[in-house]
């Protein structure tokens, strides 16, 4: 789809309901139960009733919970349209349910995950044919985002003290959010003492593992003006794979963002410039780096000077992460920041508010292969 083709899209759809539970430990739940408790919160923010929803997107999570065929039951919801995805970062969640309701499939569609694998401790269990790279010690992200960062500093000068940034800011914003798993001070000095995961990535440069739900409910824009919350407005969304020659191209580096960025502005009809507040998918602060620089908000190279000097933070040029992030907030495989990106929007941020908050921008990416990013506005 070119851009033409996704600016017709812009406006047409609305989010109208979030819903996020505690994060961290629950124990006794699956994460299925979970997912439920999620959307019933999300139903009581949009002020809908179970039978209002007509499509029902579920986000698999591991240890085979989390498909639709499951959750459904559970909710005693019979919708027109369902299905699961295997990958996280709500963004292609929220995609797909956006074209099911411009293209009449469903007029009232919920995307929810929930997951339980800091107590069920199921992340890294089983083995499968693909796992070439477990014999190369791959075990996770911090091997390949390590490598990523080592050549980023080779490459641009990138320092540790400047990556510290990341991480300091976003602490800063999870001591403002009541749900947030890590809310204790962080300094330099801690960061740039604490151990290396795989150096030079430090202990608060990865996230923590925890079990949480997030549910997201959108809407035709018509339908959003009768809702209880004021619509949040989808301007624009775009999708990228790298699939075609995965492992030749520059996994590391992950270049094909930029055909995101390329199409996500003139879908949305914004520039970059425009984005009062952004939000970046963290598993690891690698990821920020890369995607400032690839988005075009700072020039390749330049994101570790970007950075310093408050300009991520609350009350600087571009907040970023108001929620604490995954390094901070929960892991949640990038779920929460569209929730928290809705309550900017909404004005109802509390003490992590934007003043001003007009329009947020979400970017994501499944690893290695996919990216994705959504612009939002406020009614």
């Amino acid at each position: 789809m070119g851009v033409t083709e996704l600016s017709k899209l812009r406006d047409q759809v609305a989010i109208v309901g979030v819903g996020t539970t505690r994060q961290g430990t629950i124990p006794g739940k699956d994460g299925n139960e979970i997912a439920v408790d999620a959307f019933k919160l999300a139903l009581d923010d949009a002020g809908l009733e179970k039978d209002d929803i007509d499509g029902l997107l579920t986000c698999r999570s591991f240890g085979d919970l989390g498909v639709d065929t499951q959750i459904a039951p559970l909710i005693g919801l019979n919708p027109l349209y369902s299905a699961t995805l295997d990958y996280g970062t709500c963004n292609f969640s929220l995609h797909f349910a956006a074209m099911l309701i411009a293209g009449g499939f469903a007029h009232t569609v919920a995307c929810m995950y929930g997951t339980n694998q800091r107590s069920n401790r199921n992340f890294f269990a089983g083995t499968s044919a693909a796992d070439y790279a477990l014999a190369h010690g791959l075990f996770n992200i911090a091997g390949p985002a390590s490598m990523a960062l080592r050549r980023h500093m080779h490459e641009y000068g990138t320092t540790e003290e400047q990556m510290s940034a990341i991480a300091l800011t976003e602490r800063a914003h999870a001591r403002l959010n009541p749900i947030a798993v890590m809310r204790d001070e962080l300094t330099k000095d801690d960061y740039l003492n604490s151990r290396y995961i795989v150096e030079p990535l430090h202990l608060f440069d990865m996230c923590l593992i925890t079990d949480g739900g997030a549910c997201v409910i959108l809407t035709s824009a018509e339908r959003a003006r009768d809702m209880k919350q004021p619509p949040v407005y989808i301007m624009g969304m775009a999708e990228n794979t790298s699939l075609r020659n995965f492992q030749n191209d520059d996994q590391l580096m992950r270049p094909f963002i930029q055909t995101v960025r390329d199409q996500i502005y003139p879908a949305a009809g914004v520039g970059r410039e425009d984005v009062d507040v952004l939000f970046i998918q963290d598993p690891t602060s690698v990821w920020v780096l890369q995607m400032l620089e690839w988005y075009g908000f700072c020039e390749v190279g330049e994101g570790g000077s970007f950075i310093q000097d408050g300009r991520i933070g609350l009350g600087g040029e571009l907040p970023l992460n108001t929620n604490g992030g995954q390094l901070s907030e929960s892991y949640m495989w990038g779920w929460l920041h569209i929730p928290e990106a809705v309550r900017q929007l909404r004005g109802q941020a509390g003490p992590r508010q934007v003043e001003g908050a007009e329009i947020a921008q979400y970017c994501s990416t499944m690893a290695f292969s996919k990216a994705a990013s959504t612009i939002m506005r406020r009614d």
